[in-house]
């Protein structure tokens, strides 16, 4: 007799004592989350049929142009978390200030705010390569019963109560962690119910993909260019297979399962990196670090970086410890040349 699988919604009520405050608040949030993210997928998954693959027409905050699919996830994520009235506050990618968000009441009761990456690697969209949407989660740090500030939403990522990403592929799963181990689900299209299909994912301490744009390489700073080459030296278990996709989620999702890391450094074109510190960097470093995996901007631990804005960019380097340590040794001896 084959065993019952769990649905991600016993998964959440059974785990609920778990969560750092079990209110159930936190619950009915990664629950409104799953509904986004079915509806998102749905539209994702006929995008070559109708008219809304290509761009939108305007730019982001980042000087970006927005994808239809973009503004669509956007919207979609915006008003699930507002209409069920969970979050306090949301910063998106996609917008140039936060949103405060208020009861029926005009109230100000709620104590979450949500940071997310509606739909990354979406330029993809019309090459069919998979997309995802990230997000992050925090309890406020302003009084409840008061409009969200930006202090609410500039917090290290060592004080995340949970995060996750959604990846819309050959097949659709949600990865997500409350701080106690991380684990996937993979939504059964014909009935919209997600199961657990990859329970306590893993980071192997060792790996042998690397994942970076090596297009770029001329603009990146000597010690990465220096790990590369380590990368791709005939010797012990090298040459490492190169595997780049352009999409973080995706990335990400394969080196977590497969074993590698992910290099999106500093350059002379992005000085400070291209990633976003809120929306991509601290969500994905949770992630991996619950996976006994690392993440870093090739000195500091991602994690422990105090933002300084919404939109900041950080150097990331995420994947296998073991892998992640060795590009910051290469990284510090370049640096003490």
């Amino acid at each position: 007799m084959s065993k019952k699988l769990q649905t991600l919604g016993e998964f959440i009520i059974e785990n609920q004592q778990a969560f750092p405050y079990s209110s159930g608040e936190l619950s009915r949030l990664i629950n409104s989350i799953r509904l986004a993210a079915k509806v998102v997928n749905h539209e994702v998954s006929k995008a070559g049929l109708v008219d809304i693959t290509g761009a939108a027409g305007d730019t982001n905050i980042q000087g970006e142009q927005q994808q239809k699919l973009d503004v669509y996830a956007n919207q979609k994520f915006i008003q699930t978390l507002t209409n069920r009235e969970i979050v306090c506050g949301i910063a998106s990618e996609e917008n140039d200030e936060y949103i405060t968000i208020q009861g029926q009441n005009n109230d100000h009761k709620n104590k979450y705010v949500v940071l997310m990456d509606p739909l990354d690697g979406s330029s993809n969209i019309d090459v069919n390569v998979s997309v995802g949407t990230i997000f992050s989660i925090y309890r406020r740090v302003t009084p409840v019963g008061t409009p969200v500030t930006m202090e609410d939403f500039l917090q290290p990522g060592n004080l995340q109560v949970a995060a996750g990403y959604i990846i819309y592929g050959t097949s659709t799963m949600l990865v997500y962690t409350t701080g106690h181990g991380v684990n996937g689900f993979t939504l059964n299209p014909a009935i919209g119910t997600y199961y657990l299909s990859h329970p306590d994912m893993k980071f192997s301490d060792d790996g042998n993909i690397y994942s970076v744009n090596e297009g770029n390489y001329a603009q990146f700073p000597q010690g990465v260019k220096d790990y590369i080459k380590y990368c791709q030296a005939e010797e012990g278990d090298r040459p490492y297979t190169s595997r780049y996709i352009g999409s973080l989620v995706s990335d990400i999702h394969r080196n977590m399962i497969k074993g590698g890391i992910y290099i999106y450094p500093s350059s002379s074109k992005y000085p400070d990196g291209k990633l976003r510190l809120l929306y991509e960097g601290n969500p994905m470093a949770f992630i991996a670090e619950q996976a006994g995996g690392k993440a870093s901007d090739g000195e500091r631990r991602i994690m422990d970086i105090k933002p300084q804005e919404l939109h900041e960019r950080v150097p990331f380097f995420c994947g296998s410890k073991n892998m992640v340590d060795k590009a910051e040794e290469f990284i510090a001896k370049a640096k003490n040349k």
